[in-house]
């Protein structure tokens, strides 16, 4: 299995294209920013539990898991296919994901998506180009989900900062007002209905402060944990789940024409200090 790493000074990021162009590790200097399970990394008939998957052509579930009358499951399926390397330095890679008759049973869209990655001292940074290349005027909705290291006992001490009042419970499947998160619950799952912004971090005892920050399109956010798992997740989706089927805040990509997001993850304690 292909990893392409990345360095820049004290910062190291790992890319493995074979498994979604998925990120599987970034850290700076001692400071490990993601958490992964690497079994179900080397397990390809796993998802990968960790890293920064890339959530295309859909980000959370469909209702019946069904697009057009196609199958089509959550998360999307860029995540489990191998990207194309394009063009790799020391501080970024290049990868591509074509349309395919595999895609195409369940996606009906001539596209191709391609995804720079790469590292500016304490930024991870992922640059996105979403093309149509059909004669479709074709939807995107698409997302990241970040894993953040945390050890489960510092997670009823972590932080993540929102003006949230509204979400929805996806452990409770309803509505309910937010008033902030219980980390000490066996899962949360909780999907902000007005965080209002692009950015959002995290922040926990002993830690530098991990930023988040999308293109303006990345305005729905999903808080995602497990108990006994050193992680939460952080996840930036352009739309709510569903979105392929309910229209709600989806975007589009005219034939011929293309459209470019961005996400940047970053320590913020170590903003400025960036080695050569």
């Amino acid at each position: 299995m292909e990893h392409v790493e990345l360095i820049d000074g004290a910062a190291r990021a790992e890319v493995v294209p074979s498994r979604g162009a998925i990120v599987s590790r970034f850290d700076v200097g001692d400071t490990q920013v993601l958490y992964l399970d690497r079994a179900t990394l080397e397990d390809p008939t796993k998802n990968v539990r960790g890293g920064v998957p890339f959530l295309f052509p859909t980000a959370g579930r469909l209702d019946g898991d069904r697009y057009r009358g196609r199958e089509l499951k959550q998360h999307g399926f860029a995540r489990n296919l191998p990207f194309t390397v394009e063009r790799r330095d020391a501080r970024s890679v290049v990868l591509s994901l074509g349309a395919s008759a595999e895609t195409g049973a369940r996606f009906p869209f001539e596209f191709r998506v391609e995804l720079t990655i790469s590292l500016a001292g304490p930024e991870l940074r992922i640059a996105q180009r979403y093309q149509n290349l059909g004669a479709e005027r074709m939807p995107l909705h698409a997302g990241f989900h970040p894993y953040f290291f945390v050890p489960d006992d510092d997670k009823r001490r972590a932080i993540i900062e929102t003006p949230a009042t509204r979400a929805f419970d996806n452990v409770q499947k309803r509505e309910v007002p937010f008033t902030g998160f219980d980390f000490s619950q066996p899962e949360v799952d909780i999907h902000l209905h007005d965080h209002g912004s692009s950015r959002c971090s995290l922040r926990r005892p002993g830690a530098p402060t991990v930023e988040i920050e999308g293109s303006a399109e990345f305005g729905h956010w999903v808080i995602w944990a497990l108990a006994g798992k050193d992680f939460i997740c952080v996840e930036p989706w352009t739309a709510p789940a569903n979105a392929l089927n309910s229209g709600e805040s989806l975007l589009w990509v005219e034939p011929g024409e293309e459209r470019t997001l961005s996400l940047a993850i970053r320590l913020t304690e170590y903003v400025g200090v960036i080695a050569t």
